[in-house]
């Protein structure tokens, strides 16, 4: 259920709903509710929450290619259950996938809000490394307690540090991560640093006084040993993570000779996309990049 506003009488402990903006054609809709998983990593010690949805009349005994959604934002939380008030488009899409045969994944990993404040602060020096690792021990949950996952068929996407994550996990973990769609990503924490610095100083230090932090974080520096197909999709006018980083990642892949990415630029759009045709584009674009890239 999406929200909605409600007035809560503290003494008598009632709720009275102000607001129905909810039209009758979303309620018609058979929304799937996901599975809830609370997990240890790999270190024996951190809990790590995640959630998945199963495709729709899936089959026992058979095996479903994988999509894994990646937040934004890095310190960000979005397993709960509940309606998502950042990534609603996303959530809506997640559902589309499951009638296409898809197991869709999400996982707060470390580095997401809600958890404290270790596990917020365990990425410091080194953003991709431990989020990568809390995803890979959540999709290994998964087939766990589900036992469909394909785990040879498994895409990755998302937006801003979604993106960001998605190219990181295609790069350094290619035998777990098959294709990668970013939306709106860093590939060189440099840049951003300049454009951001209350974000990258915190988390990297200056680029002067810790390059190395930089170069094991930026994509970019990766781009030149790119094993799996990727597609990079950015708007031309982002005000947040400039178009730079697709334009010098795809540069990166065309000089060493990569002919397995795609790109599409959005010329009107910034870091949040605000055209319906832009948001229906981008995301017709991914469901064909799966399709093609997991479904061989």
């Amino acid at each position: 259920s999406p929200f909605d506003l409600y007035a809560l009488d503290i003494k008598k402990g009632k709720e009275t709903r102000l607001t129905n903006s909810i039209p009758e054609r979303f309620n018609q809709i058979k929304w799937q509710t996901p599975e809830y998983y609370r997990f240890t990593g790999r270190d024996g010690d951190t809990k790590i929450s995640m959630t998945a949805l199963k495709p729709v009349g899936f089959e026992k005994g058979k095996k479903y290619p994988v999509v894994v959604f990646v937040h934004g934002a890095g310190s960000l939380q979005n397993v709960y259950k509940g309606w998502s008030a950042s990534y609603w488009r996303e959530y809506m899409f997640h559902q589309y996938l499951t009638t296409k045969g898809y197991v869709v994944i999400e996982v707060d990993y470390r580095h997401s809000t809600g958890y404290g404040r270790k596990f917020r602060e365990d990425v410091t020096n080194w953003m991709g490394r431990y989020e990568t690792e809390d995803i890979i021990d959540g999709l290994d949950h998964a087939q766990k307690e589900l036992g469909i996952l394909d785990l040879s068929r498994v895409g990755v996407y998302g937006g801003s540090y979604g993106g960001f994550m998605a190219l990181y996990a295609v790069s350094t973990s290619p035998e777990r991560f098959h294709a990668a769609a970013a939306l709106r990503a860093v590939t060189n924490w440099e840049n951003y640093y300049h454009a951001n610095q209350w974000y990258t100083r915190p988390r990297l230090g200056t680029p002067e006084d810790n390059p190395e932090n930089y170069k094991r974080n930026s994509p970019l520096s990766f781009a030149d040993t790119l094993k799996r197909p990727v597609l990079i999709l950015h708007g031309l006018i982002d005000n947040n993570v400039g178009f730079q980083d697709a334009v010098q990642y795809v540069d990166r892949l065309i000089q060493s000779g990569n002919e397995h990415f795609d790109m599409m630029m959005y010329p009107s759009e910034r870091h949040s996309f605000s055209d319906p045709d832009a948001w229906y584009d981008e995301y017709r674009r991914i469901f064909a990049f799966f399709e093609k890239e997991l479904k061989k």
